[in-house]
């Protein structure tokens, strides 16, 4: 067993600069909050996409919007378009796999929404799809990212870069920022006084 010890410090040490870049894209992504908590009580609704890990992070993100992160409150309209597995294949085998998001994105996005791509390479075709026809129906775009430059953050409006050559270094900063961006809307539901009660 001793053998593998080797692995798994390095593994530990591969995180230690992007967390530190991290604790420096903090207001950014306390702003994309702010920005998500606005749309989402006025209304709207916030579309994520992501292939593999990342769409596990998609959908992380939008469960903790439409349950809850922290606090009671509202429920959030939030949507992974990677977990709608009849229409996934259906629009993949009809198609085409770069068409599956886009389809669900036309179908379910209005203008003045919000997406967020995620793409440890930041070049899934999918995903940069889906992310241009977001823009083109007024939809603003996040991306989360691996190291870039790439095509999906130049793509989106704005993007949080993670600066790493191992996709789960990449996926595990992804976590971290997801729940960083939940804790600001939370945040800012409370400023604006919609928190029901913490939970403990």
């Amino acid at each position: 067993m001793s053998r593998f010890l080797p692995a798994g410090r390095r593994h530990l040490a591969q995180l230690t600069r992007p967390l530190a870049a991290l604790e420096d894209d903090a207001p950014r992504l306390d702003a994309w909050g702010v920005r998500m908590a606005d749309v989402l009580v006025e209304g709207g609704r916030l579309l994520a996409a992501g292939n593999g890990g990342s769409a596990a992070q998609a959908q992380h993100l939008t469960s903790e919007l439409v349950g809850r992160y922290r606090d009671d409150r509202m429920p959030l309209s939030a949507i992974p378009l990677c977990a709608e597995g009849p229409a996934f294949t259906a629009i993949g085998n009809d198609y085409g796999f770069e068409e599956v998001f886009v389809r669900q994105l036309r179908a379910h996005a209005r203008p003045g929404d919000v997406f967020v791509g995620l793409s440890t390479s930041g070049a899934s075709a999918n995903v940069l799809a889906a992310a241009g026809a977001a823009a083109e129906m007024g939809v603003e775009t996040f991306a989360l990212t691996g190291a870039g430059p790439n095509p999906l953050a130049s793509s989106c409006d704005e993007a949080l870069i993670v600066d790493s050559a191992h996709t789960a270094t990449v996926q595990e900063i992804h976590l971290i920022a997801v729940h960083l961006l939940c804790a600001a809307v939370d945040l800012r539901l409370e400023a604006l006084g919609l928190r029901e009660g913490a939970v403990s």
